[in-house]
């Protein structure tokens, strides 16, 4: 995604002038050097915040993000597991997971614990 030139309080700034009226949005937007279309964008993504509800927002954004990596970092985790399980019960001649695996203490037996 390309990163944008301004930085979200001058997104801010630029949205509360906009709503102050004493320009029109196409003086603003060249005033500015942004297009109306992305003045839009951005007025429907910020528009009615304030600057601690941005402040917030980009916080929420941030742990969004670092949950998004710990979640993708333990489903490989547990592929990982899944494969060395199922490498070890073949190993042993079971017949996969369903055999020798089936019942409760499969993965002592399976896993050579």
């Amino acid at each position: 995604m390309k990163k944008s030139r301004f930085t979200e309080s001058q997104i801010f700034a630029i949205l509360k002038e906009g709503e102050s009226g004493v320009m029109t949005v196409p003086d603003l937007c060249r005033k500015h050097n942004v297009g109306q279309s992305t003045y839009y964008k951005w007025k429907a993504k910020y528009g009615g915040m304030e600057q601690s509800e941005l402040k917030r927002m980009k916080e929420l954004e941030e742990e969004n993000a670092k949950l998004k990596k710990m979640f993708a970092d333990v489903s490989l985790q547990n592929v990982a597991l899944k494969d060395i399980i199922e490498k070890s019960c073949k190993a042993s001649g079971a017949q996969g997971i369903g055999a020798v695996c089936g019942n409760s203490s499969w993965s002592w037996r399976c896993a050579g614990v």
